[in-house]
């Protein structure tokens, strides 16, 4: 192995291989990224006892230089952590950059998409969910009544059975055929 230092086992690292879209190099990056969060939280390597057990609090995911500029931040972290709190151990950090792979496919990625979206968890997008996701879009720029708007034409545009909300299939429908959000709903490693 010359003089690269092991920071998984061979076993994990494999495991991870196989279960993402990275190479092992590729892991080992998004380990020394995730140990660069909080070196004092996360060791130089991790045995496979601690995987699950080491977290690093949603505070100083949120520091990341590439969830900074995200609207939808705080429910990115909240999503991919694997009780909802926000705190990551190493595996939600890796299933994190996974989804938002380049080369995670579109159905891949519309599911946690519309997780984001859905703001009160009811596995529904409703007219409180689209407001939430326009406001944070927008940072609060738009009237009450442009609002409204917004969220009648969106609606108009996804919803096919007239329920006034909007499924994962017809979010699905809408997003898997927009050109831009492939290369939008992204995090480059």
């Amino acid at each position: 192995m010359g003089n690269r230092q092991a920071v998984l086992s061979p076993e994990k690292l494999e495991l991870y291989q196989e279960c993402s879209f990275f190479t092992k190099n590729e892991i080992i990056k998004l380990y020394h990224r995730f140990r660069a969060l909080d070196p004092d939280i996360v060791p130089s390597f991790m045995p496979n006892d601690c995987v699950e057990s080491i977290l690093i609090p949603p505070n100083v995911i949120y520091k990341m230089s590439e969830l900074q500029a995200n609207p939808f931040l705080e429910r990115v972290v909240k999503i991919f952590s694997k009780d909802g709190s926000g705190h990551m151990n190493f595996e939600n950090f890796l299933d994190m950059f996974n989804v938002l792979n380049d080369q995670a496919p579109i159905d891949l990625k519309a599911i946690y998409a519309y997780k984001i979206f859905d703001s009160d968890n009811d596995e529904s997008l409703k007219t409180n969910d689209l407001k939430m996701a326009i406001q944070k879009l927008t940072r609060n720029q738009l009237t009450e009544t442009e609002m409204s708007t917004v969220v009648e034409k969106v609606l108009e545009e996804s919803e096919m059975d007239d329920d006034c909300e909007i499924s994962f299939m017809e979010f699905e429908h809408v997003v898997t055929r927009s050109p831009d959000f492939k290369s939008t709903f992204h995090l480059r490693i």
